[in-house]
């Protein structure tokens, strides 16, 4: 009975008939490309809009939760629009009063380590150099982030705090959503409450209207030449007619130019992939492209190629609006059916064959598919013109029996160095960071990189030898690597031992976690090693970086420094915690961490 009420709410809630009319679609006309609009509070007053919805967003939730404020507006008889910081200038914020009964809301993810997102960074500088005068902004702040990491919404925190000292009215209280728990759960209670607390202060009620209007039409058109339509992918560009600087919207097409497997052993598939990036002076973050299997299930490929499938079960979101108001036994029926058996979309349309969602109704739902993060596994000293990364693929059987295929690893995994004789590409672009080598190669660095999070620190190793041939004195190069077993998965074995031979890496520490019967981790071995990791810190000011696991690894890690300065440095465990957090505030303790 359970399982039939649950059809019926998904059904309702999806496929209801709306009362909205369908915007008429107009045919495709090539335009003259314009020079862009960088005033929002001029395209707010040509839309007849009141409320801006700024996003920080790194991954594409910030930006799916400021486009679900955008059409939530219009309920209580108002008109939002969401806007992405890069695009528009900042600085005339305090125009918005201009603008009758108008206020802006941010919603700023928080990224590595207390930083704003790439797309809000001028914002954030802006924020910390001006004196503009904001009396007579309103405003409301949503912080995304992670209570894994350190700076738990350090850039949410700072913009609603900053907001405020220029003199903004804050209208209602900071939301603070932690990933690690229910960032969907955090953002939904914050925004039940908020709603009502802006009803109250500009004095309006809610008008019942739905929020959910729809946006697209499905108009099949028989008698289209296909060489004439525009398929979505990236196209080669003549190398020197591309546009610099290379960023999200302007992507590098970097040659494939090797592929191969790191394990020897095992259920897994750990690959090195190597880019050629000539003339391109980037570091890199690529896109990806959704697999055949999921493509071949939808009708339209190359919509859902590049835009819209999220390929992960947290993807019913509006749902999840939905499911919210629901009565226990259905929130627990939910949670169990959809999110702790992983049915993503396509699951959960095969096993419930009556939905029969038409394809522009998928479209209004879906995200766009975003690009994917990962650590460099080279030096531009030793390859200026070349990019090399190391990556995991995932793939595992769900508890429905379904596999589950990573979106990125196994598109990377089959991009082959040639494919019938022609080289493959990647769409990437930079992404900065503070992840980096001591500005004196004389400092000491101690580098803890269990799995793949051995990646940058190939890097950091190969410059350290760059160093040495150049006559510069480097200092103790000392590494701390964990896999499973030896004879599987020892990443880069045979190049490590070749740098500990040649002195490059003065030590190279392994724990192989399931070689004997009690687990050894990295952390293990730092305790061993206590004394000497003591002295290197506190007295020869060594570099510490950690990068991997964030939510089990990062955090023992940190225990475990906490221990050696209490047991070795006779510290209290509170006067231990402070001074690593100094470590970190002087650069000396970095991470490069993922939960």
């Amino acid at each position: 009975m359970k399982t039939i009420c649950f059809r019926l709410l998904i059904y309702w809630f999806f496929f209801r008939k709306k009362t909205e009319p369908v915007p008429e679609i107009k045919p495709f006309t090539p335009v003259t490309p314009q020079i862009r609009e960088t005033s929002f509070i001029e395209k707010m007053k040509k839309t007849n809009r009141n409320i801006v919805v700024f996003y920080g967003s790194q991954t594409g939730t910030a930006e799916e939760f400021a486009n679900r404020l955008a059409k939530d507006a219009q309920r209580y008889g108002m008109k939002g629009m969401a806007a992405d910081p890069e695009e528009y200038d900042l600085s005339e914020l305090s125009r918005l009063k201009e603008i009758p009964n108008s206020m802006t809301v941010f919603c700023m993810a928080t990224y590595g380590e207390g930083d704003p997102t790439d797309n809000a960074q001028e914002f954030y500088d802006w924020m910390q150099g001006t004196d503009d005068d904001l009396e007579g902004v309103n405003f409301a702040v949503f912080g995304l982030g992670n209570k894994t990491y350190e700076h738990f919404n350090a850039t949410g925190k700072y913009t609603d705090k900053r907001l405020a000292e220029l003199g903004g009215k804050r209208v209602f209280d900071l939301g603070l959503g932690d990933d690690d728990i229910n960032l969907e759960e955090d953002f939904i209670s914050w925004k039940e409450q908020f709603w009502p607390a802006v009803c109250e202060f500009f004095g309006v009620e809610a008008t019942g209207e739905d929020s959910s209007i729809r946006q697209f039409e499905l108009v099949v058109h028989n008698d289209i030449n296909m060489n004439q339509v525009y398929n979505s992918q990236l196209r080669e560009k003549t190398r020197n007619s591309e546009i610099k600087p290379f960023d999200s919207k302007n992507p590098f097409l970097a040659t494939v130019t090797g592929n191969r497997k790191l394990n020897k052993g095992g259920n897994r598939h750990l690959m090195h992939i190597e880019f050629d990036i000539t003339d391109s002076k980037i570091s890199f973050i690529l896109y990806c492209i959704n697999n055949t299997y999921t493509i071949l299930l939808f009708y339209y490929r190359n919509i859902i190629l590049y835009f819209y499938i999220k390929y992960n079960f947290f993807f019913f979101q509006n749902l999840n609006i939905f499911i919210h108001h629901l009565i226990g036994p259905l929130k627990a029926l939910y949670q169990s059916w959809v999110l702790d058996s992983e049915r993503n979309i396509l699951a959960i349309l095969e096993d419930l064959p009556s939905l029969n969602p038409p394809i522009d109704h998928l479209c209004e739902l879906l995200p766009r598919l975003q690009a994917r993060y990962y650590s460099i596994a080279s030096s531009s000293k030793v390859y200026p013109t070349s990019i090399h990364i190391c990556a995991v693929v995932i793939e595992y059987t769900t508890k429905t029996e379904r596999v589950f295929k990573g979106v990125a690893t196994n598109w990377l995994k089959n991009k082959e160095v040639t494919d019938n004789g022609h080289k493959l590409t990647i769409p990437m672009y930079v992404r900065r960071s503070q992840f980096r080598l001591p500005f004196k190669p004389s400092n000491p660095i101690i580098m803890i990189g269990p799995g793949t999070g051995i990646a940058p620190f190939m890097g950091f190793i190969r410059e350290r030898a760059w160093q040495k041939k150049q006559g510069k004195e480097a200092g103790e190069t000392i590494l701390y690597f964990g896999c499973r077993h030896k004879n599987e998965d020892f990443l880069y074995q045979q190049e490590l031992e070749e740098f500990e031979r040649a002195g490059v890496l003065t030590q190279l520490n392994v724990a192989f976690s399931r070689d004997q019967e009690h687990k050894i981790y990295v952390q293990h071995l730092l305790k061993k090693n206590k004394e000497q990791l003591w002295k290197l810190i506190h007295s020869n000011n060594a570099h510490i970086y950690v990068c991997g696991d964030a939510r089990n690894m990062a955090r023992d890690v940190h225990t475990a420094f906490y221990e050696i300065a209490e047991e070795v440095g006779s510290l209290t465990h509170t006067q231990a915690v402070d001074y690593f957090k100094k470590l970190m505030t002087k650069g000396r303790y970095s991470q490069d961490v993922w939960s």
